[in-house]
């Protein structure tokens, strides 16, 4: 298969290098009976996700230089069950609050102050 266009929807080479490691892994753990030998490359996978996703076009409807859509829609099916699109997300949302002078992780207080006050005298 000869290399596509890029689609404005393409995950930046950065990012790509980010979660890759990540996808790698998954797809790694993945080995034994029943599962199917890897033929598409998963960053053409995540772009077409992340084309469905940008377009709002229905699952059937992803053009044909992509996998197939029910290929890229079981990946998404799994990564969705399993928590890895979660992982994937915090990842890249560390990456920008780190590269905008904030800490990887936002702080969360144990409780907001006056909240239980408030509701223990029916407020709120």
């Amino acid at each position: 298969m000869s290399p596509r266009r890029a689609y404005r929807s393409d995950l930046p080479d950065a990012q790509w290098a980010l979660i890759e490691p990540t996808l790698t892994a998954w797809r790694a753990a993945r080995r034994g009976p029943g599962v199917a030998a890897r033929v598409h490359d998963l960053r053409e996978i995540v772009n077409a996700i992340l084309y469905v996703c940008r377009t709002g076009i229905a699952w059937a409807y992803l053009p044909h230089d992509f996998p197939p859509y029910k290929t890229v829609y079981d990946y998404y099916a799994k990564w969705e069950a399993d928590g890895t699109t979660e992982t994937l997300h915090d990842l890249l949302r560390q990456r920008v609050r780190v590269s905008k002078g904030r800490a990887a992780t936002p702080f969360r207080p144990a409780s907001v102050s006056g909240w239980v006050e408030r509701e223990e005298m029916g407020g709120l």
